[in-house]
């Protein structure tokens, strides 16, 4: 079981052709991809249109989709996010490192485009697709 990043699936939805998007596309079709709630609310928030917004909420109320975030697991994030810090890294975006914090303590591999995991990987551990 992977989560992919919302990265990831605007590029799937938009159909750019990029290796992450063809990965996803593969991994759905095995029926190995964990819906994150925030990634579902960062994902569905950018279609402008109603009928695209309806569609891909119909596609993606398919997949299992988790709570990615409770107490213990902000706490986590924040320290990760201060351990990040004390390294020199700073992460634009906080729900970047909430999704990041969350795979890590399910042990979970993170499929991306977003350059803000990477530190993550080298620092935090957090297991990458590709």
């Amino acid at each position: 079981m992977i989560v992919a990043d919302s990265s990831v699936w605007i590029d799937y939805f938009n159909g750019v052709a990029t290796g992450q998007a063809e990965c996803l596309h593969t991994l759905l079709a095995e029926e190995l991809v964990l819906m994150g709630d925030i990634i579902l609310a960062e994902v569905l928030q950018g279609f402008r249109e109603d009928n695209d917004f309806h569609k891909a909420n119909r596609y993606l109320a398919t997949l299992d989709c988790a709570r990615m975030l409770n107490r213990d697991l902000a706490i986590k994030s924040a320290q990760n996010y201060r351990r990040l810090r004390r390294k020199g890294v700073t992460i634009r975006r906080t729900i970047d490192v909430m999704i990041a914090t969350f795979c890590i303590e399910r042990n979970l591999a993170l499929l991306h485009s977003d350059k803000d995991f990477e530190p993550m990987s080298k620092y935090l551990s957090l297991k990458s697709v590709m």
